[in-house]
């Protein structure tokens, strides 16, 4: 049983891209099924499923690779809040990822989002966690 199911995806992710693969699994849950989406909306993976094997429920990321020497459109991902330490940022304190080259993935009173739709929205949040 995993405690952090955020921190669980993002390591499965980085894991995966550091060998190449081409699909990760990941366990679905309301916060990981929004991960992707952010994921696929912002062009760091191509698409993800649902798909499900012996009455458990998984995610199937595609990850998405350039060129022939296949590097990664995810250069890093960081856990920014943890379960013992939450990170907390209104909306004047946002992070700006990299000049906005990267994300920063909010979890808000409005759902889960970036940090630049939060910004525009004018609200904050928890920082979960910093993709380039």
């Amino acid at each position: 049983m995993v405690t952090d199911t955020i921190s669980d995806m993002l390591t499965r992710i980085r894991n995966a891209t550091m060998v190449k693969h081409q699909i990760v699994q990941v366990p679905v849950t309301k916060m990981s099924f929004a991960i992707a989406t952010i994921l696929k909306q912002e062009g760091f993976i191509s698409d993800f499923e649902n798909y499900q094997e012996e009455n458990k429920d998984y995610l199937l990321l595609s990850l998405k690779y350039l060129g022939k020497s296949r590097k990664s459109v995810i250069s890093e991902i960081q856990r920014v809040s943890k379960p013992g330490l939450r990170v907390y940022a209104n909306s004047k304190e946002l992070p700006k990822v990299l000049d906005n080259l990267g994300i920063a993935i909010i979890s808000t009173s409005k759902g889960v989002m970036t940090n630049l739709k939060a910004k525009e929205l004018g609200i904050g949040g928890e920082v979960l966690c910093y993709i380039w």
